[in-house]
């Protein structure tokens, strides 16, 4: 269901002789802006940022560390602006404006995490492609979920209204510099970006023409407590805990059973789902040694697989991480060595309200059910209906990456066929002209990690995709990638359309995308 626009009206009234006088320079008028009058809403910054290299200032959290320059920007016009939709808001928004060259459209940008910070090296990215661009901090300057303690409102900044405010007061303040709109929104994010992207179509569609949501967190309860549900398996049992070092012995098995089930050995599984890997064979025979695994983790390995379950229906209530991820920097596998699980604050201080709060109390059935209940509506990202984005000629490239151990990729299937249920067919690989195809494409990246990285070709041009299916009318049928390893392309592969998936041609360098065809594998 789709929610009701925030009552923001943004009415932008300038100073006689600024914005759109030819007679004044575009520092006078970037600098005007500091005067513009929006409801709701504090112009704080408005300047001149002449080109060459820009420091981020501190993100004003206790002991953050300072940000790195971003080179190689163009001259632009920098505006800060505090937003206020409730007594309880603080939202800070940035919107850099290119001096020259713009190309018309407008690109606002995602967060990851809880946010809490503007995310200036993506807005950069954008600018550099003369790009106007906006981001947010979500409404807080504070690490981790502590902020939305008995502060719902906040919790409804993070979750969508940011964004939604971010993306009404941007385009004001970009008519107002240029004196004239963007022809073309769009919306680029990933991990907690994704969601945002996501939710982006589904409560608000007249916000973005088109929408880049990389491995969305948008189901996001049931995604905080798979962190749980890991460290359990391993934590509950001191006898199940995994040293890291049998990561390798379980990523090397997976691999010799795996990696050449699609014709190429490559060091990465082109689709996880096909391979039929039991950890069991990893059983030691006799004493616990370094290169196989004792009962109690073999079986904790299987829960990280099989997924989140309700202990009592033993329904899985999320997606547990694919196989050939187990190396992957950060996320579910490594998280296993802390000492307390990511993401309890989600918990502790949103659905307990309890600062105390002791993640090993979590109970999957009565406990999640609370939570869905407490915060769902509010914090999740999953209606499928995405009708009214669809009749305003919206489109939506989605893309994960298989190695992803942050977000589940099989998330991000299930709600894209969730999609294709609601819609009415994909269309992709059976000669039909489905109404989902028409609307959102699914990228599934063999060997990439969270949003980026990874040994498969983890390095494509989404956005491009995207504005050539917005502006010319052009679907992507595939994605070029690219593995980059020290500044050169070692490696291309075609990034196809769920369920479509590159399949080897059988002559020529497995290197080259251009010996490989996208199609459905049965």
């Amino acid at each position: 269901m789709n929610r009701p626009r925030h009552p923001v009206f943004l009415s932008v009234m300038l100073l006689a002789g600024a914005v759109g006088n030819p007679s004044r320079t575009w520092a006078a008028s970037c600098e005007s802006l500091l005067s513009l009058s929006m409801p709701q809403t504090s112009v704080t910054l408005a300047q001149l940022v002449p080109a060459g290299s820009f420091v981020p200032p501190n993100s004003g959290s206790p002991g953050a560390p300072a940000q790195a320059p971003l080179a190689d920007l163009p001259a632009f016009c920098r505006v800060a602006a505090t937003l206020t939709p409730s007594s309880d808001s603080s939202i800070k928004v940035e919107v850099w404006m290119p001096m020259s060259g713009w190309t018309r459209r407008f690109v606002g940008v995602g967060n990851g995490g809880f946010g809490g910070t503007i995310s200036y090296a993506a807005m950069a990215g954008m600018l550099r492609r003369s790009d106007a661009t906006a981001s947010t901090d979500t409404g807080h300057a504070t690490p981790g979920g502590a902020f939305g303690m008995g502060h719902s409102e906040k919790v409804l900044d993070w979750a969508s209204r940011s964004t939604h405010l971010m993306t009404e007061t941007a385009k004001a303040i970009v008519k107002a510099f240029y004196d004239n709109g963007p022809r073309y929104s769009y919306f680029s994010g990933c991990s907690t970006g994704g969601h945002q992207g996501l939710s982006e179509a589904q409560r608000y569609p007249n916000d973005y023409d088109g929408i880049l949501a990389g491995a969305h967190g948008g189901n996001r309860t049931r995604l905080h407590a798979s962190f749980l549900w890991t460290f359990a398996a391993v934590r509950k049992d001191p006898a199940a805990s995994i040293p890291p070092a049998k990561l390798a012995v379980i990523h090397d098995a997976v691999m010799n059973a795996c990696d050449a089930l699609d014709g190429v050995k490559d060091g990465f599984l082109t689709n996880p789902k096909r391979c039929q890997f039991d950890p069991s064979v990893l059983r030691c025979q006799g004493t616990d040694k370094p290169e196989c695994l004792t009962g109690p983790q073999v079986e904790a390995v299987k829960k990280i697989y099989d997924g989140m379950r309700n202990p009592r229906t033993k329904q899985v209530l999320y997606p547990g991480w694919t196989l050939g991820s187990e190396t992957a920097p950060g996320g579910i596998w490594a998280d296993m060595s802390l000492p307390e699980p990511s993401f309890e604050d989600l918990f502790r201080y949103w659905v307990f309200e309890d600062p105390k709060w002791d993640w090993r109390s979590f109970d999957f059935d009565r406990d999640m059910e609370k939570t869905d209940a407490k915060v769902g509506a509010v914090v999740n990202a999953l209606d499928p209906d995405l009708s009214t984005f669809q009749a305003r000629g919206g489109k939506i490239v989605m893309y994960h990456g298989f190695n992803d151990t942050r977000v589940s990729p099989d998330d991000s299937i299930n709600y894209y066929e969730k999609v294709v249920s609601a819609m009415g067919g994909s269309g992709r690989g059976t000669g039909t002209a489905g109404r989902t195809s028409e609307l959102v494409r699914l990228f599934m990246v063999p060997g990439m990690g969270h949003c980026a990285g990874g040994p498969g070709p983890t390095t494509f041009d989404g956005l491009g995709a995207l504005e050539r299916w917005v502006e010319q009318g052009v679907a992507p049928a595939q994605i070029v990638g690219s593995h980059v390893a020290d500044g050169a392309v070692t490696m291309t592969r075609p990034l196809c359309p769920y369920p479509e998936e590159a399949v080897y041609k059988g002559q020529g360098s497995t290197n080259d995308a251009a010996n490989f065809t996208c199609r459905v594998v049965r």
